[in-house]
């Protein structure tokens, strides 16, 4: 029996960190305490040294020291900012206005506010709380299926986290050891399509059942000209000068991510300040909103190191990679058995949770089968875009949930997510059938021929060696003689 345990202590501490989460007690403490408990009995039974235990002061300093994970606080604080600023009901208003006149084109303004949102907050709940507190009630007004403007509403707010600068990316980065820069370009393309395939979705539905997204009555377009589009233009250009300065220098490598959340809360206060929205009440929410989250954050993060350094004292880094690299069918079996594993996890984890837990006992594999790692990442974001779309656990759900009218049911909004969950899991397929909807956004790693190469030797004689010419001069009129 002894020896049963010792074999097998990797697959138990994991069992034993599931059984915690299902039960629902926290995840930074479930992971610590799994971590030590097992630690200790490793000690016991001999299996890690007793001073193993000592590596833990370098891996959690290496997380209170990590400047990487400052983004995630700027980025959440400038998320605040602008759900409360006023640029996204001048955003819906205009694209609601623009668009209003054919079938679904609240629905429409509704995607791409939600996706111009995401490249400005980086957060799910700044996009859905805000675009469901102002077009929900005039997408019911106007006659919009309920189910289809509650699940349009929640799908577009998760787009936020696929399109840069979100902070999944960041924490995948840091977790699979890549660029934060890379990470953002290669999930430009994927963002792209999934704000295609939203649109898509829409445009099939105006055919197919014109009286779920009708357009607007002539009598609630009131704007048009050039005062409409003033104020698309009073929108989108704070907008695009903000995603200027936050993603624009990321990419130009003028600025690290932290250094460009730093300056995009600046932009979020000019902009609070241009709406005259700016007030002590909006900074401290948001001081307070930041703190909660970068806190929890980083309690995960310390956790999971802990469960991390002795789950690898114990083999269990070695028992995974084992696992999913024998699985049948190569890297399409263990790129299918991954995405299923994270779809379930997702009911019950958040995005940091897996990202924290799951991702560094898969990026093993995933080296060793030769993924690249960017791809990898990007796809592994697709899919826990689900995390906030899934019926009854999604976050995005609980958000809409919390800011609809009584008179709309919780079925209706659980069901209206489903077809756009369904339209999430087409984007994972597409990225696992066509890797280059992220890799041709990356530069191409440059491969030197070893065979192509030759090096220049002078001969003994001042002549050349390897059918080459005579060797330069130097400005010489000969070569020097010695």
């Amino acid at each position: 029996m002894m020896d049963w345990f010792v074999h097998n202590i990797a697959p138990l501490m994991f069992l034993g960190l599931i059984f915690f989460m299902v039960i629902g007690y926290p995840a930074a403490f479930s992971l610590a305490a799994v971590g030590l408990f097992f630690g200790l009995i490793a000690i016991e039974l001999g299996l890690i040294a007793p001073d193993f235990l000592g590596n833990l002061t370098y891996q959690l300093f290496s997380v209170v020291s990590n400047e990487l994970l400052l983004a995630i606080p700027f980025f959440t604080f400038m998320g605040v900012i602008l759900e409360r600023c006023g640029l996204a009901e001048d955003l819906l208003e205009g694209f609601g206005q623009l668009f209003g006149g054919v079938r679904g084109g609240l629905s429409y303004a509704v995607i791409l506010v939600g996706a111009i949102l995401g490249a400005i907050t980086g957060t799910v709940a700044a996009s859905v709380i805000a675009m469901g507190l102002i077009s929900l009630p005039i997408m019911t007004k106007y006659g919009y299926n309920v189910r289809h403007a509650t699940g349009v509403i929640a799908a577009s707010g998760t787009i936020t986290q696929l399109i840069p600068p979100s902070l999944v990316l960041i924490v995948l980065a840091d977790q699979l050891q890549r660029s934060p820069g890379d990470m953002y370009i290669g999930a430009t393309g994927a963002s792209i399509v999934q704000v295609l395939l939203f649109m898509g979705w829409v445009f099939l539905l105006s055919i197919f059942k014109p009286d779920h997204v009708p357009a607007l009555p002539p009598e609630a377009r009131t704007l048009r000209g050039w005062p409409l589009y003033r104020k698309c233009i009073r929108g989108m250009v704070p907008s695009l000068a903000l995603i200027f300065v936050v993603l624009g220098t990321i990419f130009m490598g003028l600025a690290t991510p932290t250094e460009a959340g730093a300056m995009g809360v600046v932009g979020a206060f000019v902009l609070a300040w241009m709406n005259r929205r700016l007030t002590w009440n909006l900074v401290y929410q948001g001081m307070d909103i930041t703190m909660r989250l970068t806190a929890m954050v980083v309690f995960i993060l310390l956790g999971a190191r802990v469960f991390s350094l002795v789950f690898q004292g114990v083999g269990g880094g070695h028992w995974i990679e084992s696992m999913l690299t024998s699985l049948p069918g190569g890297v399409v079996g263990f790129l299918i058995f991954v995405n299923i594993f994270v779809f379930v996890m997702a009911f019950f984890l958040d995005f940091f949770e897996i990202a924290f837990i799951i991702i560094p006992l898969l990026a093993p594999a995933a080296t060793a089968l030769g993924i690249d790692l960017i791809w990898f990442g990007v796809m592994i974001c697709a899919n826990m875009q689900t995390s906030f779309m899934h019926p009854p656990f999604g976050f995005a759900l609980f958000y809409l949930r919390g800011i609809a009218p009584r008179t709309i049911r919780t079925r209706d909004i659980y069901l209206g997510a489903i077809p756009w969950l369904c339209l999430q899991l087409i984007l994972v397929g597409l990225l696992i059938a066509f890797p280059e909807m992220v890799t041709f956004f990356l530069d191409k790693e440059v491969v030197q021929d070893l065979d192509t190469i030759k090096s220049l030797v002078p001969g003994a004689d001042g002549g050349t060696q390897n059918g080459l010419d005579s060797p330069p001069s130097f400005g010489l009129d000969s070569p020097p003689k010695f």
